[in-house]
């Protein structure tokens, strides 16, 4: 599977009672198909995984699988803080019929250097399915270190990581030594904000949050950055800098959800203990959100 380009972090609508929006999730899924994303990710930290019972989790990856099918590649979140519990995960996953396992590094118990390369050794070893590793430090506690990440690149398997740090010059030292190591591991941004550095130092691509809302514009930016068109793909960047900034006024996925309701798209309310935006948040964030709805209906 080639991670190259732009992933639509797909959140988990609900209904009005708090229930899997199960319509709402393939109508989101084939818009971003019908705006030219270049795969899907789902049960992830904007679909909001540890919150829905192993029951929802199953339908999830059933109608993403069903939606993408011949179509885009599906990346399923497997990750958890127990080792045996995302080995477990990720063989469903890949029952279900995903194309790669996104792993996130386990939170709250924050194991060492060490832990962390036994923990995706440990999957690697159980599981023949493409593994994406996550490295999110703001979500989990732990930053996972370069020379970590190349031992775990050991594993064939192991086709890429999703970073998160926040750190360009952490970031330019995984693209200058996971490159030069494997040639054909790719490198995608976490972060919306950093996904045009990120292709401008030598990375593949975005795992993204904004897509969600726009994905044409993000389509725009993130081709024009594969094409080696920096100076356009720096100005669609600019034009969408304040969204970037806006969509982590509260936690993710707390405003894209806010926003994909305002414009009628099948999102609901994030389930507790995740909550609906301030109303000074909504103020600030709406007035944002409004620049880059299109005039024309979306439907």
């Amino acid at each position: 599977m080639d991670l190259s380009g732009l992933f639509t972090a797909v959140v988990t609508p609900f209904t009005q009672d708090g229930k899997l929006d199960e319509k709402g999730l393939r109508d989101n899924i084939e818009f971003q198909i019908r705006e030219g994303v270049d795969g899907i990710v789902a049960l992830g930290t904007t679909g909001e995984d540890p919150t829905l019972t192993p029951a929802e989790q199953e339908r999830v990856i059933a109608i993403a699988r069903e939606t993408t099918a011949n179509q885009l590649p599906l990346v399923i979140g497997t990750g958890s803080y127990s080792t045996a519990i995302t080995i477990e995960k990720t063989k469903k996953a890949k029952q279900a019929g995903a194309d790669a396992a996104l792993i996130v590094c386990p939170y709250y118990n924050r194991p060492t250097q060490e832990g962390l390369y036994q923990h995706f050794k440990a999957i690697a070893q159980a599981v023949d399915l493409p593994i994406i590793v996550y490295n999110h430090q703001g979500r989990t506690g732990q930053n996972l270190l370069t020379p970590t990440l190349k031992r775990i690149a050991e594993f064939q398997q192991v086709i890429g990581v999703k970073e998160t740090s926040g750190n360009i010059n952490q970031i330019m030292e995984v693209v200058q030594v996971l490159t030069a190591y494997r040639p054909n591991f790719k490198i995608v941004s976490g972060d919306d904000a950093l996904a045009y550095p990120l292709m401008a130092c030598g990375g593949h691509g975005v795992i993204s949050v904004a897509s969600n809302l726009i994905p044409s514009q993000m389509v725009e930016m993130v081709n024009a950055a594969w094409e080696q068109n920096y100076s356009y793909a720096r100005e669609q960047h600019y034009k969408l800098l304040p969204f970037f900034n806006g969509e982590s006024i509260e936690t993710n996925p707390i405003p894209i959800k806010a926003a994909m309701n305002w414009w009628g798209m099948p999102a609901g309310q994030c389930r507790l203990p995740l909550y609906q935006l301030s109303p000074e948040n909504a103020k600030i964030w709406k007035q944002i959100v409004d620049q880059y709805q299109p005039a024309e209906s979306r439907k």
